[in-house]
This record gives C-alpha cells, sequence and structure tokens, in this order.
C-alpha cells in the first residue's frame, strides 16, 4: 500500500507490524499482515482469502443535488445500501447555488463513499458519476428496471411496482425537497421510468434514500 492511504495507515492510526487488517482489490478480500511500515508505504503478507460479497442487484441511484450535509449523509447510507453507481442530478428545482457549488464537493463525495465502503466491507467503492441534468440522465439506461420516486397521488405504491420484479439492475430516482416537476416526470416516463410512491407522508430526500434502497435490496436481492 501506498501514497494517503499507506500514510494515514503508518501515521493517523499508528500501524504496527503484525496487526491483522482486511484488503480488498476490488473483486477479491484478503487478510494481510503487516510486514514492513514507512512513511508513505506498508507492506503486507497475505495470510487468506475471505468470503466476499457480490451483490445480487446493481442498483444505480440518480439522486438530485440538495443541501451538502443532507446529500452527503444520504450517499454515505447509500453505499452501506450496496449501490454500484452514483449520479448526482441538477433537477429544475435544485438550489442553483448547490449546483454551482457541485463540482468542488466531487472530491469529498468520493472520500465519503470511500469511507463508507471501508465501514461496511464492501469489495467495491460506487462510482461517482459527475452532476447531470436529468435528461441526459434518464436516457442514459436502457435496461433494468427503472423507478422514479413521485409524491403525486396518482403514482403508484413502491411496493406494487417491486412486485414479480426479477431484475439484475435497478435505476432509482430521487428528486429535490421541492419535487420533480411535470416535465421531469414526462422525461422519465418517456425513458421508461415507473412512478412510484413510499406513501402518504412527506420524507425527507436522505430519509426517502433509504426506504427505497431497502425496499428494492429486499424485493429483488435473492442474497
Amino acid at each position: 500500500m501506498e501514497g494517503d492511504a499507506a500514510y494515514h495507515l503508518g501515521r493517523v492510526l499508528r500501524a504496527q507490524t503484525g496487526q491483522l487488517y482486511e484488503l480488498s482489490d476490488g473483486e477479491r478480500v484478503w487478510l494481510g499482515r503487516i510486514e514492513s511500515v514507512a512513511r508513505d508505504r506498508v507492506e503486507f503478507a497475505l495470510v487468506e482469502e475471505l468470503p466476499s460479497f457480490h451483490p445480487g442487484v446493481e442498483l444505480t441511484l440518480l439522486l438530485a443535488v440538495v443541501k451538502f450535509d443532507a446529500f452527503e449523509w444520504a450517499i454515505e447510507k447509500a453505499t452501506e445500501l450496496g449501490v454500484s453507481t452514483i449520479v448526482p442530478l441538477a433537477a429544475e428545482r435544485s438550489e442553483k447555488v448547490l449546483l454551482a457549488a457541485a463540482a468542488k464537493r466531487s472530491e469529498r463525495w468520493k472520500k465519503i463513499l470511500l469511507e463508507a465502503s471501508q465501514q461496511s466491507r464492501r469489495v467495491r467503492v460506487p462510482v461517482l458519476r459527475e452532476l447531470a441534468k436529468p435528461e441526459i440522465a434518464f436516457a442514459s439506461y436502457v435496461d433494468g428496471l427503472r423507478v422514479m420516486l413521485s409524491e403525486r397521488t396518482t403514482a403508484s405504491a413502491l411496493r406494487k411496482v417491486l412486485q414479480r420484479q426479477r431484475a439484475t439492475k435497478a435505476i432509482l430516482a430521487i428528486g429535490p425537497e421541492g419535487g420533480w416537476t411535470d416535465s421531469e416526470f414526462e422525461l422519465a416516463r418517456n425513458c421508461g421510468f415507473l412512478e412510484a410512491s413510499l406513501g402518504r407522508l412527506i420524507l425527507r430526500t436522505e430519509t426517502a434514500v433509504i426506504a427505497a434502497l431497502a425496499s428494492v435490496n429486499y424485493a429483488l436481492d435473492a442474497e
């Protein structure tokens, strides 16, 4: 291990030779024993391969940018719930000030995803895409189960939308605090998205992320 990760392990966490850590290359997980610690380099001896979990459903989260504390909390929990890709959306009702500052937050967001992946013992860190407009993001996904959360009374319950689904890919779109606009609903519908509701209560964006992802995992993942 080299670079910032090695420096953090050796200087901040004060790792010592002989200590055991779980290591991953994105495909497999190993138990490693520290052999030597330098300023920016830590060498391990691989002890044994450990069982690794690969989700049965590839989850993509299209998440409208909201206030950064809520957005960052949401992507952390989404990582713990197994999403493979996160796409920040510049929705029509997203605050323009937040959208202008979003690009500067990407490195911080990637760090959050890394730390959440390590905490939850994920093999792979989710991919963070660049900020995208809804019409571009919706059109980028042409297969898999596509669901758009909705507060409209005409929307079917998410439970019903997920019934009898056997998809191995799922794309979940969650809007900003002000909700989706009519034009965004139309764009999503034209791209094959199904409108779904989490119930009559109005949830914060970050709460909706957890509730929806947990529901999709329960309904689709056979593991």
